[in-house]
């Protein structure tokens, strides 16, 4: 009995985490009227959050207590500081954002910036800091 509730555990757990294979073309907003940035969850769990953003403008300097962000850029050009480092960013770039790191980003293409963004642990949106 106790192995037939733990293989039914692990079925269950195995349902829960399902790889995801995204590609770049096929990630899209739900809307195209937004202003400056558009967010789309991709992904989330106890460890980890995966959103798709787009920026048109710029996102103004802050900081997260709680969690490093990995940036992916997959569309678009521009400006970050992350720290007290100024650098262009384009397609392809990878930027890592450590814990407690003020960042920021303007973007300087014509089309938006289009990024994956990877936090770890969890984003729930209350450890972010504006910085004026």
């Amino acid at each position: 009995m106790k192995n037939i509730v733990a293989l039914l555990g692990l079925i269950a757990l195995s349902s829960l985490a399902q790889a995801q294979v995204h590609h770049n073309e096929d990630i899209t907003p739900d809307s195209t009227t937004y202003t400056n940035v558009y967010v789309k969850k991709m992904h989330s769990d106890e460890r980890t959050s995966v959103f798709a953003i787009w920026v048109k403008k710029e996102v103004k300097a802050h900081k997260h207590e709680q969690h490093t962000e990995v940036v992916f850029v997959l569309e678009g050009k521009g400006k970050m500081v992350v720290g007290e480092k100024k650098q262009r960013i384009k397609k392809g770039d990878t930027i890592i954002i450590p814990q407690g790191t003020v960042h920021s980003v303007k973007t300087s293409s014509r089309k938006p910036l289009k990024v994956i963004s990877v936090q770890a642990p969890i984003f729930l949106g209350v450890d972010r800091i504006w910085i004026n």
